[in-house]
């Protein structure tokens, strides 16, 4: 009998394997549950394997975040056909269909089940050196990892929160069963949203404040406390929760170990391994050549570098929109000669094999940082919330005064929601902005009404056909 891709991630791919330098080779897969599971050892590395798909081509590696910059008009595809592959053709057209998205839904999945087996197997090892502080730090990773990734599956397969909270949202999957056949119905995004905030108050509450994962690259790369609390933030702002959005967010900006990056420090940071990017970085996805599931030729470097595939150019209503002084404006750059009329943001330049600048590479990818928590806390306060001390304006102007652009001198949700597009340009939050607080999209050359179905991504095709309490979204 047919089972669901999900499943059949769930009980063939169930667990990940990695080491310590976690994002260096593709976890091994072959090994049984019991085996790798049954040390504290064997836990550990199956955790650090968990974090391997975040750099896949189809997530936080490339398409997953450029999709979302093209589909909204932060970005476009360059006229001059020397500078495309067709590689965002589909996104810019918003011509999705059901055959062809099944890519995040497989993986994030796939996530889930690993980090499943391992929530599921730590109890009675906190033997010997292995404390209990030990096994619960490895559950606050699964947690979060979790959460992610049910929060990035029901924002892209699902009706915003403020939309209708009821509607179908993604199924949630807590245990990896292997010998039952499981035909997953999708829960509504209400209680998609419900688990994935349970989930992250009990990281919260567990992990060791000042836990870090040792020996690894990229300690940015990985979950601390900071970063449940940035992401508890963000997932409270989408659901709406303005009082504990901003109070989350508040956690962060106090954290002295995070600063805005300066007018000098911006331009500088992108690309750079850790110690070029610290200040605002709270959670990042690590991506070298050598991780098997690196996007290579497809991810970010290539796609928006003219001497790469350059598809996914900056759309100049995007461009337009910075003030002379704002050193964001200066984020983006022709081609060599300037024969295309386009240009390219530059938070992808690659960490380059020699010139960092004109070599496409692999790029580490900024998935949480600490401006979003001024804008998260200055809409929160728009909407009702109350921080000791702040006020939606100073939070906008904490940022404009590091980005040398000029100061507002009033707060609203459109102001907040244009700032959010300038300062978070090409990193994965234009469309998601537009379908949470339930606005049209206002791109030049494709607009889209506020209730288009296109919001949705479509659900797997052979998901559908294997199960049957599957549904698909309207319009598909």
């Amino acid at each position: 009998m047919k089972r669901t891709f999900i499943l059949t991630l769930l009980i063939s791919l169930a667990v990940l394997t990695g080491c310590e330098d976690f994002l260096v080779e593709k976890p091994l897969l072959d090994q049984s549950s019991d085996l790798t599971l049954s040390t504290y050892g064997g836990l550990n590395n199956s955790v650090a394997g968990a974090y391997s798909p975040y750099a896949s081509t189809t997530w936080y590696g490339s398409f997953f975040v450029l999709d979302a910059e093209m589909r909204a008009g932060n970005a476009t595809i360059p006229t001059n056909t020397d500078f495309t592959s067709g590689r965002m053709t589909v996104a810019y057209d918003l011509s999705y269909n059901p055959t062809a998205t099944s890519g995040l839904w497989g993986l994030a999945y796939y996530q889930i089940s690993a980090v499943n087996n391992v929530i599921d197997n730590l109890d009675g090892k906190a033997t010997g050196t292995v404390t209990q502080q030990d096994l619960d730090n490895l559950k606050a990773e699964c947690l979060f990892i979790r959460a992610l990734a049910h929060f990035d599956l029901v924002r892209l397969y699902a009706t915003s929160y403020a939309k209708n909270s009821s509607a179908p949202g993604v199924p949630i999957i807590l245990h990896t069963d292997k010998t039952a056949q499981q035909m997953p119905a999708r829960n509504t995004v209400a209680e998609v949203y419900t688990q994935i905030i349970a989930d992250l108050l009990e990281a919260e509450s567990i992990i060791d404040p000042t836990y870090v994962r040792t020996g690894v690259t990229d300690p940015k790369a990985t979950v601390t406390l900071p970063a449940i609390q940035a992401l508890l933030s963000r997932v409270y702002l989408y659901s709406q929760q303005w009082q504990n959005a901003a109070d989350y967010a508040t956690k962060v900006i106090t954290n002295p170990a995070f600063s805005l990056w300066t007018p000098a420090q911006l331009p500088n940071v992108w690309g750079r391994e850790i110690a070029g990017n610290g200040g605002e970085v709270i959670f990042e996805v690590y991506s070298k050549k050598s991780n098997a599931y690196d996007a290579w030729w497809e991810g970010p470097s290539h796609m928006t570098n003219p001497k790469g595939y350059a598809d996914c150019a900056a759309h100049p209503d995007l461009t337009n929109s910075y003030d002379a002084a704002d050193v964001r404006g200066d984020l983006f750059r022709t081609d060599e000669d300037n024969v295309s009329g386009s240009l390219w943001t530059t938070k992808y330049i690659g960490k380059g094999d020699g010139d960092a600048v004109s070599t496409p590479d692999a790029n580490n990818i900024v998935v949480l940082r600490l401006s979003e928590m001024y804008l998260n806390r200055a809409e929160a306060i728009i909407n009702g919330a109350v921080v000791a001390g702040a006020t939606a304006l100073s939070d906008l102007n904490a940022i404009t005064a590091q980005r040398g652009a000029p100061a507002y001198a009033s707060a609203g949700s459109d102001v907040v929601f244009n700032e959010r597009r300038k300062e978070l340009a090409f990193e994965g939050h234009l469309w998601f902005d537009y379908a949470r607080t339930n606005r049209a999209s206002v791109r030049s050359d494709k607009p889209l009404a506020a209730d288009d179905y296109k919001w949705l991504m479509p659900i797997p095709q052979r998901e559908l056909d294997v199960n049957a309490n599957l549904v698909q979204n309207d319009g598909y």
